[in-house]
């Protein structure tokens, strides 16, 4: 009898047996709707759908996207009340949901830019910060919980995974790279305090999640604290702050029988790969091949079969042609050889895909993979 979808992923990231490589994706930008709606590839009625990228994808051939299934919310609960500042022109600077003041171009396709934040100071933290990180029941529907877990063995067509939290791509989004650079120089005990506010949210979400009886294939963090030259935070930092957090929650998945975690965090990760493999996340996402070509090949030699991946497929190739497509899938059958590793487009992809080709990964794919 052949191996479910959910089945074949899980022995390939435990080194088993399998049948067939799953076809995997990361969803697309926005924008990439936008084109392919205008080419005449996706309907009115998809382009309207609450499950578009599900759809969107499954038409293309992929078997399903990375993501967890389940999670909770860990962030700033409340949010701040989005609250415009100033205009200058076509210009808004104002306060946004993390409490981050902002200047953008409402409606243009762009990062805003940092203007500075709400978390000034202690007093700051205490007042405004501290109050919106606390452990609650609000930030998960207990009920719909059971609900899944009385009914996860049934899903069978992708990996079952739970959405562990953040515990330092969500502190940059409330004060900006500058801001928390400068923080642990400043006061690295409210540097501390911040870090370990987030941690124990994190932690009582997880616990409430596995104590309804959700059972899952794979822990998932977010982070995104990389850029292509490496991390934006001091590795040292890193693992003497946040380090013992990743441990404490991948501890919690351990005992009730989990021992993979993934990680997506963009750039270039090589430097916190190590602290993130020490802590119990053992699952490496997405891989950007970049300009730095990232593969997960110089990883496993030094790290050994403890480490998996999934991603690695370099998306940009997405705007050539078959050639460029033939030879991507021939540069990743050395990595999937090495076991423990599933291709995946490198991250969402971008504008300038184009549907033919991404056709045409997909039926090579399974044609040589499956």
């Amino acid at each position: 009898m052949s191996k479910t979808l959910r089945q074949n992923t899980m022995a390939i990231l435990n080194y088993q047996d399998y049948d067939a490589l799953p076809c995997v994706h990361f969803g697309a930008w926005d924008e990439l709707y936008g084109v392919w709606h205008a080419q005449g590839h996706i309907s009115d009625e998809d382009m309207k759908a609450p499950d578009k990228e599900n759809r969107v994808f499954k038409k293309l051939g992929f078997d399903y996207g990375w993501y967890a299934s389940v999670g909770s919310h860990g962030g700033l609960l409340p949010g701040f009340e989005y609250k415009e500042l100033s205009r200058d022109g076509e210009y808004v600077t104002y306060v946004n949901g993390a409490g981050m003041i902002e200047r953008s171009r409402p409606g243009a396709d762009s990062f805003a830019q940092t203007i500075g934040t709400l978390l000034t100071d202690r007093k700051a933290f205490e007042e405004l910060y501290l109050p919106k990180l606390q452990p609650s029941p609000a930030r998960y529907n207990l009920e719909h919980l059971k609900q899944v877990a009385a009914r996860q063995d049934e899903i069978q067509d992708r990996p079952f995974g739970v959405h562990v939290g953040s515990l330092y791509g969500c502190i940059r989004d409330m004060l900006g790279v500058e801001e928390l650079s400068y923080l642990y120089y400043d006061d690295e005990e409210l540097f501390a305090d911040l870090i370990n506010a987030v941690a124990d949210v994190c932690y009582t979400n997880l616990e409430a999640v596995l104590g309804a009886g959700i059972r899952p294939d794979f822990g998932h963090f977010w982070e995104d604290i990389c850029y292509k030259n490496g991390p934006l935070v001091k590795p040292d930092i890193f693992e003497e702050f946040v380090g013992p957090h990743y441990r404490r929650l991948t501890d919690l998945l351990a005992k009730h029988g989990c021992e993979l975690s993934s990680l997506d965090c963009d750039g270039n990760i090589d430097l916190l790969v190590p602290i993130w493999l020490e802590n119990g996340v053992n699952i490496m996402f997405p891989i950007e091949y970049g300009t730095w070509e990232a593969t997960i090949i110089p990883w496993r030699e030094k790290y050994g079969r403890g480490l998996r991946g999934v991603g690695g497929m370099n998306k940009l190739i997405l705007a050539g042609d078959y050639s460029d497509v033939d030879a991507e899938l021939e540069r990743l059958k050395a990595q999937i050889d090495l076991g423990g590793f599933i291709p995946c487009p490198d991250h969402r992809l971008p504008p300038d895909a184009k549907w033919e080709n991404v056709q045409y990964y997909t039926d090579r794919f399974k044609r040589i993979f499956q």
